[in-house]
């Protein structure tokens, strides 16, 4: 028969964890802002949805992506049942005819109005659970994690776009050699 261990407590591997640390949080921010809004409000992503095309209407699936940090496929399946329930609706974008524009309903935009105490109330209770003179800085410190993950998929794209660069620099390169190599073979053998 094997004995269970008696729960003592975190990991401590994960009680210095920026992940999973970071991932305790968000489960709390979760919870405060599901109990702030209650089960007929809109959800934490729902609002960030709505606030985004609420000050910006008519951005693309693309920009909203840009806007919000929503990965793309969890925003395309959002935008889509948030249309659904009628609180956007989509058209043909005027930049660019192969994307859609996403605006607010009327019943987004009332959505919203009723959301925006509930996230902001939210947000209060989440920050009155550090100590005041840490509030900026967390504030601070998120802000910047923001910033490096809105940057991380031009970083990449410019890493790889280096990567393959050099790759033809270093084809080309071998190429060349290749090429004195058989000349100097070939002038010797004259």
């Amino acid at each position: 028969m094997t004995k269970i261990a008696a729960h003592s407590g975190p990991v401590p591997e994960l009680a210095r964890s920026p992940s999973h640390l970071l991932h305790r949080a968000l489960q709390l921010c979760v919870d405060v802002y599901g109990n702030e809004s209650g089960e007929a409000g809109v959800t934490q992503r729902q609002y960030a949805v709505l606030e985004a095309v609420s000050q910006h209407p008519g951005l693309t699936q693309t920009d909203l992506v840009k806007a919000t940090g929503i990965d793309r496929s969890t925003l395309a399946d959002l935008v889509s049942r948030m249309t659904t329930k009628g609180l956007l609706e989509r058209e043909q974008s005027a930049i660019d005819a192969r994307a859609k524009a996403v605006r607010l309903s009327s019943a987004g935009a009332e959505a919203l109005e009723k959301a925006r105490p509930c996230a902001l109330s939210a947000d209060k209770r989440i920050l009155a659970l550090l100590p005041k003179g840490r509030r900026e800085a967390f504030i601070d410190t998120l802000a910047l994690l923001a910033e490096v993950a809105d940057a991380a998929p031009e970083e990449a794209k410019r890493a790889k776009k280096a990567a393959k660069k050099a790759d033809k620099e270093a084809r080309k390169a071998a190429k060349l050699a290749k090429k004195a190599k058989a000349e100097k073979a070939q002038s010797r053998s004259r």
